[in-house]
């Protein structure tokens, strides 16, 4: 059962419809995430702005998109599991390091730290130590980045709820299933 309409470009306000053809050249296509996104121009450009943030932090794209995986796995969010793997995939991330970052793990120590990190903070509510802190910072994460892991962190944390209540159809190959 739908639980909220989508907004097809045809029968978007202009503003929505302009904002679907940005994505559209860049994506090959408007995601149903976005379509749902676009009952409000304001959700769908606060995401969107805070998408763009999240790319000029200093943070690579291949960790941007671990710490999503990690943060989707920890809120079982199907439909942000498929998309982040198959963006994943493009950004040449092998299967296997797919796999581990959505248990929270990597192959190098500071990866291994900031993704263990986002999967605390998701389990915690945010709630999270000055013990949880200091691990972080002993694998080198510095301050700056600290407050970058936590925008994408909440970015992601955003779109898992957001489908975990608008429930749109997951329109990218499913994510496997952990082993």
């Amino acid at each position: 059962m739908t639980r909220i309409q989508s907004v097809t470009k045809e029968k978007a306000p202009k503003p929505v419809q302009e904002i679907y053809s940005v994505i559209e050249k860049k994506m090959g296509k408007v995601p149903n995430i976005f379509l749902n996104m676009g009952n409000s121009a304001a959700v769908l450009k606060g995401y969107l702005g805070l998408s763009e943030a999240a790319s000029q932090t200093s943070l690579p794209t291949q960790l941007r998109e671990k710490i999503a995986l990690a943060v989707g796995q920890a809120n079982h969010c199907n439909y942000c599991l498929s998309a982040h793997t198959a963006i994943a995939q493009h950004e040449k991330i092998a299967d296997q390091d797919i796999l581990l970052a959505r248990k929270g793990q990597a192959n190098d120590k500071k990866t291994q730290a900031i993704l263990s990190f986002a999967k605390l903070v998701t389990e915690k509510r945010g709630n999270v130590n000055e013990y949880d802190v200091a691990a972080l910072k002993k694998e080198g994460v510095s301050d700056g980045e600290l407050v970058e892991i936590i925008l994408v962190i909440a970015l992601n944390m955003f779109t898992n709820y957001f489908n975990h209540i608008t429930d749109p159809k997951i329109d990218f190959p499913l994510a496997p299933n952990l082993t």
